[in-house]
């Protein structure tokens, strides 16, 4: 068993290193580079409106949809607020080196307009079911907005993808949360893998079962308190080594463009891996341009498109432009970076060398782990309902039930599988979403302008004086 799942890893690796990762290079950054002048850089213009949007300014409860627009960013955020800006980020540097930093707030920055620009036109395309619950998402834009431009090979695609997201949801979503959540109890906690395995797999079999509504209702109330819990940690790690902030933003900008030399148990990389590693830790953190958040952002209740895709840019920003950066300087500052520790015991270390400055180092693992754990779990849920959307899109909402149970499975068999296949696996499917996806945006840019340039129109209505 153990050599088939060593070729499996070989075969993956491969893919990743000369077909994936190289087409993720070509497509993600241009792409995103595109759209931010295409759209006058309004991921960061219109931030403010968004906000605004977040807050309830323009709720409406007769607005068809499932859920409301904070309930939709937090149960897409939930599902990039994982593992990725914990173990994400230590594996990014691990083999990238801290230039690989600067690669994924490259990939967040752009990251917004193309959440803007995917999740717009998840809503555009959206599909209003009978009782009026709502399923939308890339595989709706793909089969009904390039009907006209592809033909019957609009329907393919859409088939492709959601097929992509079925495997990534098992991947992304899923394999690398549990995984990471059992390795953490095991380190901190002598909890055989086995066992995490078994109790993770109940938890998240209760929840998912409830459908987006029960999830929306568990993320809207994990995620702030993750957030918050992981921040205030951060920041009080970073605040004792404050003399080494400066340096560390010198060695992200400067290794980002020159690769890291090997120090200590540091492996040490060139340019093109730094850059590789960071594109895609940065994609793995934020999902921007793979198509995921585009279906929770579906369910919420609005009639205006763009509302919507102002509201998914700003999940990016909170994710990878701030989240991530706090576990990288963590990282970096307390000197973790190079100590040759990969994954999760990265960033223990990290905390653990900040906390101890201020005699409170043996609350370090927990920290880590229960931040660890909510951010995991959080993502399984939520990208359940991802994979749960895309199985009703190719078999019907009877295919949605046994899909769980399956889920299930891999939740438990991502906790007992080692490391290195998890996340390998991870990167493949990855490209599986996001390359057919990106393709799709870049066909439809002209229909987000229009709608882009239609609701801001409306605005300027609202705005006038009543005579």
């Amino acid at each position: 068993m153990g050599d088939v799942l060593q070729a499996i890893d070989n075969a993956i690796v491969t893919y990743n290193e000369y077909v994936g990762g190289q087409l993720l290079l070509i497509l993600l950054i241009p792409t995103g580079i595109y759209f931010a002048f295409k759209f006058k850089f309004l991921h960061i213009t219109k931030i403010g409106h968004a906000i605004d949007v977040i807050k309830g300014k323009f709720d409406k409860k007769d607005d068809e949809g499932d859920i409301n627009h904070f309930r939709a960013l937090t149960t897409a955020l939930s599902a990039t607020v994982g593992t990725g800006n914990i173990v994400g980020v230590a594996l990014a540097i691990y083999f990238g080196g801290p230039g690989a930093i600067f690669w994924m707030w490259v990939t967040g920055f752009l990251g917004m307009i193309l959440k803007f620009t995917e999740c717009t036109l998840s809503m555009k395309y959206r599909v209003v079911h009978s009782d009026g619950s709502v399923s939308g998402g890339p595989m709706y834009y793909m089969e009904h907005g390039l009907k006209q431009k592809l033909g019957k090979f609009a329907k393919v695609l859409a088939l492709i993808f959601a097929g992509a997201t079925v495997l990534c949801s098992l991947g992304t979503g899923n394999m690398a949360q549990s995984n990471s959540m059992s390795d953490v109890l095991n380190a901190n906690y002598n909890f055989p893998v086995w066992a995490s395995g078994l109790v993770i797999t109940t938890f998240v079999l209760l929840v998912i079962v409830g459908g987006i509504k029960r999830i929306a209702t568990v993320t809207s109330k994990l995620v702030p308190i993750m957030a918050v819990l992981y921040f205030l940690s951060a920041l009080g790690v970073i605040a004792v080594s404050y003399q080494a902030i400066p340096e560390a933003f010198a060695m992200i900008f400067t290794d980002a463009f020159t690769g890291t030399a090997a120090t200590g148990g540091f492996i040490g990389s060139a340019f093109i891996i730094t850059l590789r590693y960071g594109v895609a830790r940065g994609l793995f953190s934020n999902e921007a341009g793979q198509g995921s958040a585009a279906i929770a952002h579906a369910a919420a209740k609005t009639k205006h498109p763009v509302r919507e895709g102002l509201v998914a840019s700003v999940g990016p920003l909170v994710d990878t432009l701030i989240i991530c950066t706090l576990t990288a300087l963590v990282i970096i500052v307390s000197g973790a970076w190079d100590s040759g520790i990969k994954g999760v015991g990265m960033t223990v270390k990290g905390f653990g060398t900040g906390l101890e400055a201020i005699g409170i180092g043996f609350i370090t693992r927990h920290i880590v782990a229960v931040g660890l754990i909510l951010f995991a779990f959080s993502t399984i849920i939520s990208w359940s309902y991802y994979g749960s959307r895309a199985v009703e899109y190719l078999f019907g909402k009877k295919s949605i039930l046994p899909y769980n149970y399956v889920y299930g499975l891999f939740v438990f068999l991502g906790s007992i599988w080692g490391i290195d296949l998890v996340w390998h696996f991870v990167d493949m499917v990855i490209t599986f979403m996001t390359i057919p996806n990106l393709i799709a945006l870049l066909l439809l840019g002209s229909v987000v302008q229009a709608e882009k340039d239609k609701y801001f129109a409306h605005l300027k209505t609202l705005k006038k004086p009543k005579l």
